[in-house]
């Protein structure tokens, strides 16, 4: 008798039960909203960048019912005395000075509070953040009510908790685009996940009050439901979801409209592949999407015109191009700002490396006021794990050039959302030149591209093959555990030590 009929025949295993899934996605939202908290707890109050200014934009919104008028950084009076108390100014991008640590400085702190417990809440500005829209401001309202008794610290808190739980949300989306993008291979979907929840900067930037918390959110999602679209089809319902996001990402931070170009890419396209079989019926899906995006943002600019403001409130000034001393000028200055410098062009900058110094060793780690750093051999050892992760992602995607050939358009509108909002950071940016080489060029202004960081490692994880993937998955997680801690003692030993 042969042997073949007497061994029981080996049946594929499926790649990931839907509930494991579940948990899997659900366990990379716990993992980031419970490390944002965290990071809102060992950041001493309004020691995270222009965060007094966006707890002053909520507490006018919340007593006054209307968005901030003045971009002054003079705040409300009870919100001054809890910054003189913290001695906020002379911790605030001065690494040699510690924040209040002691049980002594404790209870002068509260002893100076309780002194001036009648301050009132206005009028005042709001700082940096009054140019931006209203909706996380809006949403943070909540938990500044339901602190309203304990204070300005235990208001600031809560607020920060809420970011910590949007935080879980951007890790939830990153995991479910993953599934998405990479639907062969289950088990690097919770490796991407978890980087992207481990992700120090994510969980230390959510771990505040800043609207950025809801912007990484928002933008995960768009990823998330344009790569669901590119694979099952552009569904009414999934058309509807892209233009709500459009509207919330708009009403969330100014930031978001250097993806809607690239969002808008993939629905036309999309459109284009259903006019082959549908005809102009395909047309509808678009129509859903361009009239969810539209409507509440129409809303919002008729509100500021009826209350005498500029359309877009105080962030109208930012797109008066008008005033640009030179386009030539400024496009080189941006491509300065992510590229090497041709021949040719002007040197802009002079005094940094935009590609080391700014993008990767602020990725790496630049905490706080960005006055919180690590040794600065750290961050040549990080080129290491930096260049190996690299290079495992290069060789996943060398092994897979037909299937990236078969998804160049899919592939397009994510490099489309991903240069968009790196103009958008340039434009920002090139306001301030000369006075400032770099302003507004920060590296969490990148992590709405994070989706994109998550199949990045996910893919450099696919390089070991099925044999070794997974062990390599692990390794990368315990890497990225190991470099949130160490991150957080950082934190710790600059405010603390």
């Amino acid at each position: 008798m042969s042997t073949a009929l007497l061994t029981r025949p080996r049946l594929p295993r499926p790649a990931l039960a839907p509930r494991r899934g579940r948990v899997a996605a659900i366990a990379c939202a716990t993992v980031a909203a419970l490390n944002a908290a965290s990071w809102s707890f060992i950041t001493p109050p309004f020691q995270s960048t222009d965060e007094p200014s966006h707890f002053a934009y909520v507490e006018q919104l919340a007593s006054e019912g209307r968005v901030p008028s003045s971009d002054s950084e003079v705040f409300s009076s009870r919100e001054a005395l809890v910054l003189r108390a913290l001695r906020w100014a002379a911790v605030k991008r001065k690494p040699e000075n510690r924040t209040i640590a002691s049980a002594g400085e404790q209870r002068t702190l509260e002893a100076d509070l309780a002194s001036g417990a009648g301050g009132t809440r206005g009028p005042a500005g709001a700082g940096v953040a009054a140019s931006q829209p209203p909706l996380y401001y809006a949403l943070e309202t909540i938990p500044y009510w339901l602190g309203s008794g304990g204070g300005v610290l235990a208001q600031l808190q809560l607020m920060r908790l809420l970011s910590a739980m949007v935080a879980g949300a951007t890790a939830l989306f990153a995991f479910l685009f993953l599934r998405e993008a990479l639907p062969a291979a289950p088990w690097a979907w919770v490796v991407g996940g978890l980087a992207v929840a481990l992700m120090p900067l994510l969980a230390s930037s959510s771990g505040a009050v800043n609207p950025d918390a809801m912007l990484f959110a928002v933008s995960a999602a768009s990823f998330y439901c344009i790569a669901r679209a590119f694979r099952r089809g552009l569904t009414p319902r999934l058309a509807v979801a892209i233009g709500a996001l459009i509207a919330i990402g708009s009403l969330t931070k100014i930031t978001f409209a250097g993806l809607i170009p690239g969002v808008l890419l993939g629905l036309i396209w999309l459109t284009a592949r259903r006019w082959r079989s549908l005809g102009r019926a395909a047309l509808r899906e678009l129509g859903l999407a361009l009239a969810a995006a539209c409507s509440p943002l129409c809303a919002y600019v008729v509100l500021n015109l009826i209350s005498g403001r500029a359309a877009l409130g105080l962030a109208s000034g930012i797109f008066a191009f008008a005033s640009r001393p030179s386009l030539g000028g400024e496009l080189s200055y941006i491509w300065q700002l992510y590229l090497p410098r041709l021949p040719g062009m002007s040197r802009d900058f002079t005094d940094i490396s935009p590609i080391r110094n700014l993008w990767f060793d602020g990725l790496v780690g630049q905490y706080g006021w960005a006055d919180t750093f690590f040794p600065g051999w750290a961050y040549d050892v990080a080129l290491v794990p930096a260049g190996l992760l690299a290079a495992l992602c290069l060789r996943s995607l060398v092994g897979r050039l037909r299937a990236l050939r078969a998804r160049a358009p899919e592939l397009g509108v994510y490099l489309a959302m991903s240069v968009g909002l790196l103009l958008v950071i340039g434009v920002g940016s090139y306001s301030t030149f000369p006075q400032l080489a770099a302003g507004f060029a920060e590296p969490r202004y990148l992590l709405p591209l994070l989706p994109l960081m998550g199949a990045a490692i996910a893919l450099a994880a696919r390089a070991g093959g099925r044999r070794w993937g997974p062990v390599v998955g692990a390794l990368i997680v315990v890497m990225f555990v190991a470099y949130d801690l160490v991150s957080q003692l950082q934190v710790i030993a600059r405010y603390y030590g």
